[in-house]
Parts: C-alpha cells; sequence; structure tokens
C-alpha cells in the first residue's frame, strides 16, 4: 500500500488553526467591567488548580526542613536545605542571604529552568545552574531560595511523559509535572515565611524558561507573591499549536487544559499584582509575536483595575538565553515594586560557589517519591467493579455522561453542525452492493463510511457497524479496493479479502466507520510528529481519542439518517483501540443493541488517553455501564482472561457481558 498522509497533515493542520483561533478569541471575550472579573476571578484560578492536578489541593503536611550545610563568600552566606512538600516528595534548594542582617528582608523566590548539571553521573541540580541569581539577591539586601525542580534537581525524576516516554496515562490522570512543580514552589513560600530573615509580606517569584512557567502558575494560585518576573516562560497558545512550539517543550510547561484556556488567562490571575513578561526578540520557543499577545490581552485585564504601570513588558535582543539586559531590568523591577529603590543596578551577577558546595544530600534518601510522584500525585479513582451502586442504571448512565462531558470531552463541539450526508459513489458485486458515504463530522473533517448490503430492498432490521483502527482499515480497504478501485488509489486490491468482508454479513448490512486521523484522514506516519500532534490535542483540552470518539458518534448519527437504515437497530464492533472508541460511544447513543469488542484494554493506563478520566472512572466500569445499555455485549481477545477476572465476583444472572475467543466479530 502506497501511504501518501498529506491530505490528512493539512487536514489536522487546519483543524488546529480553527480550534486554536476559537479558544484564543474567547479570551476575556465575556470581560467589560472589573466587577465581572472579580466575580470570575476565583472560579478561574479553582480551574488553574485542578488543571494542574491540585484540586482537592494536597494536604500541607510538615515540610520537616534540614539544613545540610553552608558556605560563605564574600558577602554571601548559602545554605544546602531540603524539605518535604508531601512526605517522600524532597524539594532540594540553596538559600542565599547576606552575611550580615538587620532585620527581616525582602525574599526571591528562584525557580530553575532546564539547566542540567552532572558530573560522574552524579546530578548536582540545576539550581546550581542558576546561582549567580541568588548570590546577586543576596549581595543586593535579600533572601533567595533557589529550589531544584524534579526532572534535572539531585533527586530526578521525569518531566518527559508525553513529550519522550510514551505515558499518555498522564492525560487520562489529569497529571502534569508542571502541578508538582507549582506544588513544591507553593511550598517553598511556606518555607521561606517560616524563616526569621524574611519578609514574609514580601516574596517574589521569578525563573526563566521552564521556571518562567512555574514562576506564571505560583504567582496565578498564590497570592502571597507579590511580585512577579517570569523570563522566557510564557506565549500564545497559537505559537505552541499552530506555530510547533510544543516539539521544544516537555509536558512541566503545561496544564492539562481541560477549561480550553488561552494563556493569557494565567497571566491574568496575577493582576492587579507587578508583573514584568520578559523576553528575547529570537527565542524561538517563546516567539515575540505570541509573547507581545499575551501582554496586549493581560494589559486589558490590568487596565480595568486602573494600574497598568504594575504590568511591564521587557524585550531585549537576542535567543532563547539568560542574558545579561534580562536580569538588569529582572532586578530593577523587584528593587522597584518590593524594596522602593530605583537606583540603577551596579553589580552583576555572578557565580560565587562550586557546585559541590551547593548540594544537599551525600547520599539521596531511601524513603525518595520524586522519581516516581507521576504514579501518585494525582489521586486515581479506585472502585471495585463487582460492587454495583445502589441507585438506578439511568443514573448511573447519567452521572457518568455529565462527568465525561464536563472534564473529557469539554472540547467536542458545543453545537453539532449539519451531518449533510450523501452517497457519493455506487458500486455492484458478487450479489453485493458498496456504497461510499460521506457526511461532516467536525470541520473541516468530512469522513467516509462504506456500507456494503446485500441486494435484497428490503429494509433491514439490523445494521453492522465496524469501528476501524489504522490496522483493520488497510485490511478492509485492500478488499474495497476490489469493487472501488478509483477510491483506493495506491491500495492493492486483494479479492481473498473481499470475499470475507462479503460472506462475514451475507444477510445484513455492514457499514465501516473511520474518524479522522484514520484512513483517508491518516496524518504523518513520523513517530515524532505522532507524538506532538497527540500533545496539540491536549493543549486544545482533547485528545485524538476524544475526537475519534466524537467522530463515532457523529457516524451513527449519519447512518440514522440513511432512509434504508432509518428504521435498523445497530450491532457495534471494534478492536484495539476502535474497540474503546465504540465502547465510548455507545454511551451517546440509544439504538445499538449489540456491541463485540475485542482487545478492549482492561484499564485507562492502557487504553487511549482521554483527558481526566482515570479521575472518576475506569475501563470496566464504562463497559458495565454500557451492558446495562444493550441486549448483548461480548468481550473477547487476548486479554479476556483478564476481563473474566474483572467481573467475577458479579452474579452471573446479573451479568450482560458475555466473554468469547472469536476475535473475528471484531473485525
Amino acid at each position: 500500500m502506497v501511504v501518501d498522509t498529506s491530505h490528512g497533515d493539512q487536514l489536522v493542520n487546519e483543524y488546529f488553526r480553527s480550534e486554536t483561533e476559537k479558544i484564543s478569541s474567547a479570551v476575556f471575550a465575556d470581560i467589560k467591567t472589573l466587577d465581572d472579573w472579580q466575580d470570575r476571578r476565583q472560579g478561574y484560578r479553582d480551574q488553574l488548580y485542578e488543571m494542574l492536578g491540585l484540586s482537592p489541593l494536597p494536604e500541607r503536611t510538615p515540610l520537616s526542613p534540614v539544613i545540610t550545610g553552608s558556605a560563605t563568600e564574600g558577602d554571601v552566606v548559602v545554605e544546602n536545605i531540603h524539605f518535604q512538600s508531601m512526605p517522600g516528595l524532597y524539594v532540594t534548594g540553596n538559600l542565599y542571604r547576606p552575611a550580615k542582617q538587620d532585620g527581616p528582608l525582602p525574599a526571591i523566590l528562584y525557580v530553575c529552568g532546564h539547566g542540567k548539571v552532572k558530573k560522574d553521573g552524579i546530578s548536582y541540580g540545576n539550581k546550581t545552574y542558576y546561582q549567580y541569581h541568588g548570590a546577586w539577591f543576596a549581595r543586593n539586601g535579600y533572601v533567595c531560595l533557589t529550589i531544584d525542580t524534579i526532572q534535572l534537581g539531585e533527586i530526578e525524576g521525569i518531566h518527559h511523559g508525553t513529550y519522550r516516554e510514551g505515558a499518555w496515562w498522564w492525560n487520562n490522570r489529569g497529571y502534569t509535572p508542571a502541578g508538582v512543580e507549582a506544588w513544591n514552589g507553593i511550598r517553598a513560600l511556606d518555607y521561606l515565611q517560616s524563616r526569621p530573615e524574611v519578609d514574609g509580606q514580601r516574596i517574589g517569584v521569578t525563573g526563566r524558561s521552564g521556571g518562567g512557567a512555574y514562576s506564571w502558575y505560583i504567582a496565578a494560585l498564590d497570592e502571597r507573591i507579590k511580585v512577579a518576573v517570569p523570563v522566557a516562560g510564557i506565549t500564545s497558545l497559537k505559537n505552541h499549536v499552530v506555530d510547533g512550539c510544543v516539539e521544544g517543550h516537555c509536558d512541566c510547561m503545561y496544564m492539562v487544559n481541560t477549561y480550553r484556556w488561552d494563556y493569557p488567562m494565567v497571566a491574568a490571575l496575577i493582576a492587579p499584582r507587578p508583573l514584568l513578561i520578559s523576553n528575547t526578540d529570537k527565542d524561538s520557543i517563546f516567539p515575540l509575536d505570541g509573547v507581545v499577545d499575551v501582554y496586549s490581552k493581560v494589559r486589558s485585564i490590568y487596565k480595568l483595575y486602573e494600574n497598568e504601570s504594575h504590568v511591564g513588558l521587557h524585550i531585549t535582543e537576542g535567543p532563547h538565553s539568560d542574558s545579561q539586559e534580562l536580569r538588569i531590568h529582572a532586578f530593577r523591577w523587584f528593587n522597584r515594586h518590593l524594596r522602593s529603590d530605583n537606583e540603577l543596578i551596579n553589580k552583576t551577577a555572578t557565580p560565587f560557589f562550586d557546585i559541590k558546595q551547593l548540594k544537599v544530600f551525600d547520599s539521596l534518601p531511601t524513603d525518595e517519591r520524586v522519581s516516581t510522584i507521576h504514579e501518585t500525585f494525582v489521586p486515581k479513582w479506585n472502585s471495585n467493579p463487582s460492587t454495583r451502586p445502589g441507585r438506578p442504571k439511568s443514573a448511573q448512565h447519567d452521572e457518568l455522561i455529565q462527568s465525561l462531558k464536563r472534564k473529557t470531552f469539554g472540547g467536542w463541539p458545543q453545537t453539532a453542525g449539519s451531518l449533510d450526508t450523501k452517497t457519493i459513489a455506487e458500486r455492484e458485486a458478487d450479489g453485493m452492493k458498496v456504497k461510499a458515504i460521506q457526511f461532516t463530522s467536525q470541520s473541516p473533517y468530512r469522513l467516509t463510511m462504506f456500507a456494503v448490503t446485500p441486494m435484497s430492498s428490503a429494509p433491514p432490521k439490523m445494521v453492522n457497524v465496524v469501528v476501524l483502527d489504522q490496522q483493520a482499515w488497510q485490511r478492509v480497504a485492500s478488499g474495497l479496493a476490489v469493487v472501488m478501485p478509483e477510491r483506493f488509489r495506491g491500495v492493492t486490491p486483494d479479492k481473498q479479502i473481499w470475499e470475507q468482508l462479503r460472506d462475514e454479513s451475507p444477510t445484513v448490512p455492514t457499514v465501516y466507520v473511520t474518524p479522522r486521523g484514520v484512513g483517508f484522514t491518516e496524518w504523518t506516519r513520523d513517530p515524532v510528529r505522532r507524538t506532538h500532534i497527540r500533545r496539540r490535542f491536549m493543549l486544545l483540552g482533547q485528545t485524538a481519542a476524544g475526537m475519534q470518539i466524537y467522530d463515532v458518534v457523529q457516524a451513527l448519527k449519519a447512518i440514522g439518517t440513511l432512509p434504508s437504515f432509518e428504521s435498523a437497530e445497530w450491532r457495534l464492533r471494534g478492536s484495539g483501540d476502535a474497540a474503546a472508541w465504540s465502547l465510548l460511544a455507545s454511551l451517546f447513543n440509544d439504538r445499538i443493541v449489540e456491541m463485540s469488542l475485542i482487545d478492549l484494554p482492561v484499564n485507562n493506563r492502557d487504553a487511549p488517553d482521554l483527558l481526566n478520566i482515570s479521575k472518576f472512572t475506569e475501563i470496566p466500569q464504562i463497559a458495565w455501564t454500557a451492558a446495562d445499555r444493550v441486549q448483548t455485549m461480548q468481550i473477547g481477545g487476548s486479554n479476556i482472561e483478564q476481563w473474566k477476572d474483572e467481573f467475577s465476583q458479579i452474579k452471573k444472572e446479573d451479568l450482560s457481558i458475555i466473554f468469547c475467543d472469536d476475535s473475528v466479530n471484531g473485525r
């Protein structure tokens, strides 16, 4: 088969442009007055907590801080510290302070970007990379706490779950390492306020690149931050999704965008506190146009407060780097707003210490959870699938549907457009009719279904609806190419497969459904590019799988509009990923009486990624709910024993699921 994905690539890029524009144009569209903003602000902040995996907020357990060493160079003292933002989640840092101090001083929380410092297999933490910032603040009348991130700290965790590790289940869990970094920053504020050297009412936050992003999140969530200078840490959704900047960022930069925000929403939560947006003009991963766009939109919120002097935009020449020009303006902004000092900067930021002087641990703690925090940071919903809720079946279904609509499928169109279902081609072969039927699922996706029906003129009572993933599509396409070669250019016709398709349902019509990304709309097969396409969907508050499920829902509606099928009931079938798509789609349609699901994943972790779904349900619970809505559900395939075990405690008379070993039904 000759693979040409150019059409699919063009469609998905057009789709990303359209969806991004919808989200971006909605930013502050209904905010006309300060009262409008203030009425909504806490709700937005609550949404941000949730999108970072911080709702409910973790318990503020004892920090258990430990100072493991200190060093003095000139007029700067540095302490090597660790605390636990939750039990076992160690935060390593360096606290810089003046060697001589008369009273409490303003403090800066410095959160680090991706500056790797590793020698002889030992990570010294990115806090050592950015040490010159802490030293400058200490030399100029501040206390500064510089903390490691989990990716490049002394204890090495993971920022690259979807970026590199194939951990798409992070989306299912609603997990992002940005949430861990934000929580560590919030607890770092707790630590700073516990220190007698710190004036707890005068705390600022800054950081560059990844640290710039965490600066945004910490300042947006916690009003103990009085002044913020995020450096090269934010740009527009358009830059990330349409222009491809997502390819240069790991997962720690992003919230799980459940509520479909553009990034000025994050920035506006800092208003009216002093905020300096700082960037260079040739930064390839935080482009100038997006930075200016964020500034322009957040400035409109500061205007409502009549306090435009508290928001600034600093652009200097250069690439994505920690330049002296960026530092000087940040230092002056903090001096102005935390110390009422407008003097010129006369000391440069320089490193004072050998990295070995800044190391916190001689040996890493055995109870650390940093390296595995992605497994537990966002709690997973847990229920025995054999325990049936004590409420009517309809209530179970309605509750699940509402949760899915709010937390998982919030990126579905609020109003479905016209399906415009049309038969575009029809052929006869071997006593069967084959029709190519197009419908519009969601612009720009006009999808093609293929109906294989017996020649009988009587309206059928049952229709097989087979949902295809890419592997199944390739098989079906080679068979249909025998009958419709002009529709399948580049596909090698296979008469044997056509005969199988013909014989599988000799008396019952079969409709083959392909959602976006499959068949004629398949996008690139390059694994790296496919990864970033999937990541783009999440930035839009969707997933590829979530929108493929929407396409199946729309396909079922389109089939129902066909005159020959309008009174028929449906038998829905799918295998692998398509089994999961079919299962979820069945919850949104009442005409399905039978289902056949082959190799259906047994848990969300192994299933196609759907935003937040592991927070409120699991695949077996979805299967149970769906089984209550149909006459028969067959589950089979290679994992059948796992499925049998899942439902082993349910009384047989209550079980509407049939386990079968026949994988043919899933074709």
